[in-house]
Order: structure tokens, then C-alpha cells, then sequence
């Protein structure tokens, strides 16, 4: 039986998986990734894929821009 790999170690990750591992909500992250298609989200058949490293970069971005609001 396969082990699931953990989302820290994946380069992609569904939008279910993204929410769990950024603890934001679903629609809130499927928002996110429409608006985002060309920083750090690819559309691959009819799900959004998120690009962890480069969404945790957007995060710690906004995080340091906003000095602890939420642009998100």
C-alpha cells in the first residue's frame, strides 16, 4: 500500500490540499487561484493546480506589504 505523500513535499497541490496546508478556506483559495492563473496557479484540465513554492512566496510577499493585514 502507497503512502500519501505530504503536501510539504509536493510540488503541486489541488485546491483542497492548498487550503489545508495554507489553512485558508476553499472558496476563498479557489478565488485566489482564478486570480492568479499566471503568478503561481496553471489550469490543467478542469482543476487549478497550485505551485507551492511560488504561492508560499506570494503569501510571505503580501504578508510583508500589508505589515499583518490580510491582502489576500
Amino acid at each position: 500500500m502507497k503512502q500519501p505523500i505530504p503536501a510539504k513535499d509536493k510540488f503541486l497541490l489541488t485546491i483542497k490540499e492548498a487550503s489545508e496546508y495554507f489553512s485558508i478556506g476553499v472558496k476563498n483559495m479557489r478565488r485566489i487561484a482564478e486570480n492568479h492563473t499566471d503568478t503561481f496557479c496553471i489550469y490543467q484540465g478542469n482543476r487549478f493546480m497550485i505551485i507551492r513554492s511560488k504561492c508560499e512566496e506570494y503569501i510571505i510577499s503580501c504578508l510583508k506589504t500589508e505589515e499583518g493585514g490580510n491582502s489576500l
